[in-house]
């Protein structure tokens, strides 16, 4: 981090990025603000421009890494966390007559899995430090996006059919990549 404003009560640190685009972006990915700005553009115009979103993430942000102080990992080894997705994805193909074509597992930057449309699934390594419950709601999130590609209503209907708390799933979820983030895996 490097640069430093002043917002309200609450001091923050910032990095900048200055890229060839054409409009400025803010971004909390990893809980920390990055100001990705075209050439030329003043860091303080954009922090005043967006200073009550920026204000406002920041506090969801420290309250989930204050939430994730509760929470443990689970120590889950590579072959048992492969074993326990190829038998959650059998189990939800199964149930929901939907294929998938390949597994892939690698470390992904800022989400938890994704499934293309040529039907693979890429799960982010980082999930075998997850419950099996978030595992199990990830894979079934994944899927279903292959009958329906947006986070619709009609989606997230068909996520409440399996999990009715996936409100509650999703705001774990955000706890946990905090959690993560912020460990050395």
């Amino acid at each position: 981090m490097g640069d430093k404003a002043k917002i309200d009560d609450m001091n923050l640190e910032y990095e900048i990025v200055h890229r060839n685009i054409k409009y400025p972006r803010l971004e909390f990915k990893t809980g920390n603000l990055l100001l990705v700005l075209p050439r030329g553009y003043e860091d303080q115009d954009v922090i005043e421009k967006h200073k009550d979103w920026i204000y406002e993430k920041n506090n969801i942000i420290n309250s989930a890494l204050k939430e994730a102080k509760d929470k443990n990992l689970e120590s889950r080894d590579e072959k048992d966390f492969k074993d326990l997705v190829h038998f959650l994805v059998e189990d939800f193909s199964d149930e929901l007559d939907l294929e998938i074509n390949r597994v892939f597992f690698r470390k992904m930057k800022t989400k938890w899995a994704s499934c293309s449309q040529k039907r693979n699934l890429t799960i982010n390594k980082l999930s075998k430090y997850l419950p099996g419950e978030l595992i199990k709601y990830i894979i079934l999130h994944e899927m279903l996006h292959l009958t329906e590609r947006k986070h619709n209503e009609k989606f997230w209907n068909l996520i409440s059919q399996q999990f009715s708390d996936y409100k509650k799933k999703e705001k774990e979820l955000f706890v946990y990549w905090f959690l993560i983030q912020n460990e050395d895996l």
